[in-house]
């Protein structure tokens, strides 16, 4: 059952902010968002993603002591709105920090994080041949059939080469991103407004030239978590945590999200710890296995690696941070000399994993603004010295 708690405590003031609590209309804004992105229940109703009890029993905060080669690492932190870091060498955590009032067993928001969790999940569905990514979408989700989605190939969806009408513009009112919000409950809503996720998904039309370029668009994550839900009879909570969450050892259930039916905003709307977020980039690391349990295949993980067309991101902001780089099945591939990859979601949520050092890096943020280049460029260069400094 979708559950939204009562304010649980006065939000602190920002300094430099403003008097006025958040509402639903201004709780992703900065200031506000310092202290919402760790209380979304309290605006939007949410669903459980239970996992199972990890043996171990929760660690200590351990500090930073372990990044002292990291010049102005604490400043560093602070400038970019860090809220939590946690950095795992071999399986371990050798540093984290959590910035003042942010409870270390509390959960935070990931944005599109939460689209590489999707991924793994449709992942599961690919390795018991469930779902065959080069099949249309409207074979797995026959009410998508008509829509801009519904002659795209699984495939084209998680990579994200779906040709739809979609403005991904986090501050235009009038953009189909901000209407998903409504839809989602993370807005308020206004009289025009299609009644549930499914209807707003299947409203979406293109051009049906699917496969030519890259196009970043969150509707695309939550067309796949339909899918995951008509392929396993399951509700999207439902299915991430049997399929997913509850395999991982991690300490807390994650939250997620739901509209007015009890869909999951898949694209967007879980919350977790920083800690047990460690985990799904140890799971990519170590090729689909954590804690000697194999959770997603090798061969998915090497596809996901090797998958994605560098062309079809060129002139694209992350082009231009990671020439040469891709995406696939949700996931940010830079194709450096490093080889390293991440999930990353607006206002500076990140899971960093650099295989050569076999390092994961999970960032939570809360940025003032949803994205720059520069922000990007910013936290590449902070990551990789997180990375290499662990043995200097």
């Amino acid at each position: 059952m979708p559950q939204h708690a009562g304010r649980s405590a006065h939000p602190p003031r920002v300094p430099g902010g403003t008097d006025a609590e958040p509402t639903l209309d201004t709780w992703q804004d900065a200031p506000h968002n310092r202290w919402a992105f760790a209380h979304v229940a309290e605006f939007v109703p949410t669903a459980p993603i239970a996992h199972r009890p990890a043996e171990e029993s929760v660690r200590p905060v351990i500090g930073l002591s372990g990044l002292a080669a990291v010049p102005d690492l604490v400043k560093r932190l602070e400038q970019s709105y860090t809220d939590a870091l946690v950095v795992v060498r071999d399986g371990a955590i050798v540093a984290e920090h959590y910035r003042d009032g942010v409870d270390p067993d509390g959960v935070h928001l990931l944005m599109s994080v939460s689209k590489s969790i999707c991924g793994l999940t449709v992942g599961t569905l690919v390795d018991e041949g469930l779902v065959d990514v080069e099949r249309r979408v409207d074979e797995y989700v026959p009410e998508l059939a008509g829509s801009a989605y519904g002659d795209a190939t699984v495939q084209q969806v998680l990579d994200m080469t779906v040709d739809v009408d979609y403005d991904e513009d986090y501050r235009n009112p009038a953009s189909e991103v901000q209407a998903q919000d409504r839809i989602a409950g993370w807005r308020p809503r206004v009289a025009d407004d299609p009644a549930d996720m499914y209807s707003f998904l299947a409203g979406l039309r293109g051009g049906g030239r699917h496969g030519e370029r890259f196009m970043y668009c969150s509707a695309g994550t939550d067309v796949l978590a339909w899918m995951v839900e008509n392929v396993t009879g399951l509700r999207y909570p439902d299915a991430v945590s049997r399929r997913l969450w509850s395999k991982l050892g991690c300490e807390h259930d994650a939250q997620i999200t739901v509209d007015a039916v009890g869909f999951g905003f898949a694209n967007g709307g879980i919350s977790c710890t920083a800690r047990d977020l460690t985990r799904v980039g140890r799971l990519m690391l170590d090729g689909g296995v954590i804690d000697g349990r194999r959770v997603v295949s090798a061969e998915w993980v090497q596809r996901t690696l090797e998958g994605g067309d560098p062309n079809a991101a060129s002139g694209t902001v992350f082009h231009r941070v990671h020439p040469g780089g891709a995406y696939a099945n949700q996931w940010w591939l830079t194709r450096s000399v490093r080889s390293d990859y991440y999930a990353a979601g607006i206002h500076g949520q990140f899971i960093w994993v650099d295989p050569g050092t076999r390092t994961v890096v999970v960032k939570f943020s809360s940025w003032p603004e949803p994205v720059t280049e520069a922000w990007n460029r910013l936290h590449a260069r902070l990551f990789r010295d997180l990375c290499d400094a662990i043995d200097s």
